[in-house]
């Protein structure tokens, strides 16, 4: 295994002495549970937590900050909307694509920058405030990044305009620049204003300022070899001090004015543009390497974001990525620009040796974090869906752990995974759902959902209590539902039946009486009726035995009465109460009884109909 860069981030848990009582803990898709299983001992062996507290440990934050959401929000449209451009397209089309693409990146970033800023500033708890602030930072940080990763990855700066970018690098993120320059500019005389020399600025072309940086040179060179201030000593020491000397690349006369420079990549730009304006990027590494080791001069150790920068010099794209993942809270920075340089065919080379390339295990971690958040997750699903190798897996993994709260997210999870056809995931859903249904005692939304399962067991289930509640109540509920059930009808046994009885029932409410005694004979004789609805069958069969046309035929007549038979033998013994039959037990043998007279008349009528029939 590697050896990790550093330590891992310690995390206190409020309340637990570590070093005293042992915790345990359990991992979730974004967080972890931590709790105390050491007890104390009381009295009577009694044993009590010293600290009763589950607290949870989130690895991903950010997802939770408002602001941030926007962020993730925004930069989820750039990322598919980049998944689409065609490969076809090369070269300076192609390049200019990607450039878009990079700087609509950083303009969601400085969006929220700012609007962090604006949030910290009005910020009355100074606590809120110094996070808010700290997040400023980051986000600048982040953009500060990205920008010179645009310049020398995307753009590929070839030398004269690589220093015009680096310019405009350093005057977007140096940001009291701006304001000075605006000062002079706006000045009556800006070539008198006291921060006239303060600027390194510059709005001409390459070639002009190429031709006029080798005449300042010459210049400086000839009038400090001639003497030519040798008279007057103050205006020999101010051409000197005022940047004659940096004219002439002079590292020492640069570091003089160092309180003018905020940082040291700021002092590289400055020094670039006086001293080696066509600087090549292969050559940006020792300027960058030798500027740091300048203005740090050994007072300090580089910065992780010194680090960063110096990565990127150095052209070492997969160092930036590290560098990144370890400094950065969270991987979207890592994600989305790992995924831009990927279609910049800058990554192709490194697959990391678990299986993943570098861009899709990004993607995945990032898209994981996302599956933490209540409503960020739908975010999380278009990021798998461009992960070709695990993108599946993950999200199969991680779309089975969202909580269904409402049957609204329900319906979005599902239709989510209906047009991946993840099946196994759309049935688990499903019976969910209709178990949560059938808890809140409705049936007729837990037949649907397992209908839509496919779950031949749990639709008997739901079938069984649909037949408890019209013996208790007399009547079905969601006709139209089971009226319409269709070829779903076929799922089950119990759920045929279930559709084929209310069929009996509607055939009845039409008076086609013959239709109905056929389809009444046929459940109990195919034994599709569960046995412990016969007598409920039979029953249902009075009604039409005793019409004045004689409905079932004699044949019929004797089936019936062999159910009916079937159902009586080996019954126990009607139960006594205090040497007394049960209530119960005398309507059940009341029913017995009035269904075989009721036959037993049916049978005889039938048979002179048929018998009268045959004799004519």
């Amino acid at each position: 295994m590697e050896e990790l860069d550093g330590d891992p981030t310690l995390t206190f848990i409020p309340g637990v002495n570590s070093k005293k009582r042992q915790m345990c803990f359990d991992w979730g898709p974004g967080e972890m549970l931590v709790c105390e299983t050491l007890f104390k001992k009381k009295e009577k062996e009694e044993k009590v937590p010293g600290c009763p507290l589950i607290y949870i440990v989130r690895k991903d934050i950010d997802v939770y900050s408002r602001i941030l959401r926007k962020l993730f929000n925004e930069s989820h449209g750039i990322f598919v909307g980049l998944q689409k451009i065609e490969e076809e397209s090369t070269g300076k089309s192609r390049k200019a694509q990607l450039v878009r693409v990079s700087k609509n990146y950083r303009s969601v970033i400085r969006a929220c920058m700012e609007e962090m800023h604006q949030v910290a500033i009005a910020a009355q708890d100074p606590i809120c405030g110094r996070q808010y602030s700290s997040q400023v930072s980051i986000l600048s940080a982040m953009e500060l990044i990205w920008n010179l990763c645009e310049i020398l990855f995307i753009e590929v700066a070839p030398a004269g305009p690589l220093l015009l970018h680096l310019l405009d690098w350093v005057r977007l993120h140096v940001c009291e620049m701006d304001g000075l320059s605006a000062d002079v500019l706006g000045s009556e005389n800006p070539n008198k204003h006291e921060n006239f020399w303060n600027l390194p600025g510059n709005t001409q072309t390459l070639t002009e300022l190429e031709l006029k940086w080798q005449h300042w040179h010459e210049e400086c060179e000839r009038h400090l070899q001639d003497g030519t201030f040798a008279s007057n000593p103050h205006l020999e020491s101010l051409c000197k001090v005022c940047r004659v000397e940096i004219m002439l690349g002079d590292d020492n006369a640069l570091l003089e004015q160092k309180e003018l420079l905020s940082n040291w990549y700021h002092f590289l730009v400055t020094r670039l543009l006086y001293s080696h304006p066509t600087v090549k990027p292969i050559e940006l590494h020792f300027y960058a390497q030798s500027s740091l080791d300048l203005f740090l001069g050994g007072d300090s150790s580089p910065e992780p974001l010194d680090n960063i920068l110096m990565a990127a010099f150095e052209f070492d794209i997969h160092q930036v990525i590290k560098e990144c993942s370890i400094a950065l809270s969270n991987w979207w920075f890592v994600a989305h620009l790992t995924d831009l340089l990927d279609h910049c065919k800058l990554l192709h080379s490194h697959n990391l040796y678990f299986g993943s390339n570098m861009r899709e295990f990004l993607l995945l971690e990032y898209a994981s974090g996302l599956f933490a958040h209540h409503s960020l997750w739908q975010l999380g699903v278009d990021y798998f869906d461009h992960c070709p190798e695990l993108g599946r897996v993950y999200l199969e993994l991680h779309i089975e752990r969202i909580p269904l709260n409402t049957e609204q997210k329900a319906l979005k999870v599902l239709r989510i995974c209906e047009r991946r056809q993840m099946t196994e995931q759309v049935r688990s859903i499903c019976k969910i759902l209709a178990m949560k249904a059938v808890c809140n005692n409705r049936l007729g939304s837990a037949l649907s959902w397992s209908i839509r399962a496919k779950d031949a067991a749990f639709a008997t289930l739901v079938s069984d209590r649909f037949l408890k509640d019209y013996c208790e109540r007399g009547s079905f509920s969601d006709l139209d539902l089971i009226d319409n059930l269709g070829p779903a009808m076929m799922l089950s046994d119990r759920l045929t039946f279930l559709g084929k009885y209310r069929e009996f029932h509607r055939l009845y409410g039409e008076k086609r009486f013959a239709d109905a005694a056929s389809l009444l004979l046929s459940l109990m004789t195919s034994q599709i009726a569960p046995r412990s609805f016969w007598m409920t069958l039979l029953t249902d069969a009075l009604p039409l035995l005793e019409q004045k046309q004689v409905i079932f035929a004699a044949e019929q007549t004797y089936e019936l009465m062999q159910c009916l038979e079937d159902l009586t033998v080996g019954r126990p013994e009607p139960r006594k109460l205090g040497g007394q039959r049960s209530q119960e037990d005398d309507v059940e043998t009341t029913k017995v009884e009035m269904l075989r007279l009721a036959l037993a008349r049916n049978l005889a009528r039938a048979i002179v109909k048929e018998g009268t029939l045959e004799g004519s």
